[in-house]
């Protein structure tokens, strides 16, 4: 049975692809009532499944007449989409947000499921017996050196 959260995400993202090239802006108070949940559930849909790293611009604004604004972003090409999840690593990073990425790159089709599946497994936390700082540091440089090779074709 699907929780709160995913049904929540999955009526956002229906939402955002039903406007086209248009932000979506929502009242977090509306969408809580629709699902008969508190707002605090949907700022932590938002907070964890419309990052950056997945694709996705979120702007806000408190008060009366406050607002969501959650915009998809897609960069003009794979390569630019590589350069712009590098910068997103940066010099550490935690498992679930390098996958994270990783899925970011698969579903929009930058790598294959093959591809998504080997960097995946190499981004486990039980692979680096290091403490949390060092693994985190690892980690970054392991994806980078992977984002960085598949930023170029193959020549044959």
């Amino acid at each position: 049975m699907r929780n709160i959260s995913d049904i929540i995400e999955d009526y956002l993202k229906a939402t955002i692809r039903n406007s086209g090239d248009d932000p979506l802006e929502i009242k977090r108070s509306e969408i809580a009532k629709k699902f008969q949940c508190v707002p605090s559930q949907i700022n932590y849909v938002i907070q964890t499944r419309f990052t950056l790293e997945k694709g996705y611009q979120v702007e806000s604004k408190r008060g009366g007449g406050g607002y969501i604004r959650i915009m998809k972003v897609s960069p003009h090409d794979h390569l630019d989409l590589f350069d712009q999840m590098i910068k997103i690593v940066g010099e550490n990073i935690d498992q679930h947000t390098a996958e994270n990425i990783i899925i970011r790159l698969f579903d929009e089709q930058a790598i294959t499921k093959r591809e998504a599946n080997l960097m995946i497994s190499v981004m486990d936390r039980t692979l680096y017996n290091a403490n949390i700082n060092h693994r985190d540091e690892v980690r970054a440089n392991i994806l980078i050196a992977m984002l960085q090779t598949l930023k170029y074709k193959e020549l044959t």
